[in-house]
């Protein structure tokens, strides 16, 4: 899979939008190779796994976010769902999966239905070891803040908002891929 062939497709225009995706993108794909090399023994499929990370975001050209160039309509936290719709379009089932889950630590239907968030009503956390290396890795950068890269200490306290559950996943992955 040419994963550079579908960025291409959906950012075709040399601009700002692009420039962030890729940036991101390459963060999360390298610290995830990274990952693989220092934990040889964990069973990843390393191409699969960056071709993921690098498509994860696919989908943020279709939401509203002007302070990344996002010029779209749709709410930010719906760019993992729109993003897997893109890639299974495109016929990449496995690709899909880890950009509908890579938002927050993941998303239970309970915690989309509480907190009345517009997506479906649908378990949205990671479970294989390429997609919770994706959403793991995704929180240490932030794209309105490319040059920035957080500490583990840093990242949980940032997703302390979003609920004590979300930071106690997310240090668990980090015992597991530190």
């Amino acid at each position: 899979m040419n994963y550079q062939a579908i960025i291409d497709k959906y950012y075709p225009a040399d601009n700002q939008l692009r420039r962030v995706l890729l940036k991101h993108s390459r963060q999360v794909a390298d610290r995830c190779l990274e990952i693989a090399r220092k934990h040889r023994e964990l069973p990843v499929d390393i191409q699969f796994l960056e071709e993921a990370a690098m498509l994860h975001d696919i989908g943020i050209y279709q939401c509203h976010a002007p302070s990344i160039f996002c010029e779209g309509e749709e709410p930010y936290i719906r760019h993992g769902i729109l993003g897997a719709e893109l890639l299974r379009k495109e016929g990449f089932p496995r690709h899909a999966r880890v950009a509908e889950r890579h938002t927050g630590t993941g998303l239970t239907c309970e915690q989309i239905e509480r907190q009345q968030l517009p997506l479906p009503h649908e378990d949205f956390t990671p479970e294989t070891l390429e997609e919770q290396m994706v959403c793991y890795a995704d929180k240490f950068y932030s794209k309105s803040r490319p040059d920035r890269v957080l500490t583990v200490l840093e990242t949980a306290q940032s997703l302390e908002k979003f609920g004590h559950e979300g930071v106690e996943k997310f240090l668990e992955w980090s015992r597991l891929f530190e």
